[in-house]
């Protein structure tokens, strides 16, 4: 089980912090990659087709603006992307939202914009077929309404 958490920009990297850390903590490896699909398009493809081979594998991509990163991934993956749009602000989050919604036909990326809610995405996918971490996530869930 891997997360690869894919950032078009360096400066993205704050937005995502501590991710690689939440993964760790529920037995599941992840990996962070800079590459824009605007600017270094060759080494996007480059990186998706060398995950093509891989199992178990999702794609978390971080991309604001334009968010060409997550269609681009999603057009050419055989693996869930889930698209998480970075934002400082009420505007920020306007134009980074609606370019990230915006999906061309036969580009399944799917948008989450909290990003514990994106860990949590990414462990149910891979709790499909991993019984223990299935486990994990159903005594989680029964903790959250016991707090309640």
């Amino acid at each position: 089980m891997k997360v690869i958490i894919w950032l078009g920009s360096k400066s993205d990297m704050e937005f995502v912090e501590g991710m690689g850390k939440e993964f760790k903590a529920w037995g599941v490896d992840s990996e962070y990659v800079i590459a824009s699909a605007h600017k270094v398009p060759e080494k996007a493809f480059a990186i998706i087709q060398k995950n093509n081979k891989e199992e178990d594998l999702v794609y978390v991509t971080v991309a604001g603006r334009s968010n060409a990163l997550s269609g681009v991934v999603s057009a050419n993956s055989v693996h869930p992307v889930i698209a998480c749009p970075p934002f400082k602000d009420k505007t920020d989050f306007m134009v980074n939202i609606n370019s990230t919604l915006n999906m061309p036909s036969d580009t399944p990326a799917m948008t989450v914009i909290d990003r514990l809610n994106v860990i949590m995405a990414c462990l149910r996918i891979f709790a499909l077929k991993n019984k223990e971490l299935k486990k994990q996530i159903l005594k989680k869930i029964a903790d959250i309404k016991k707090s309640f």
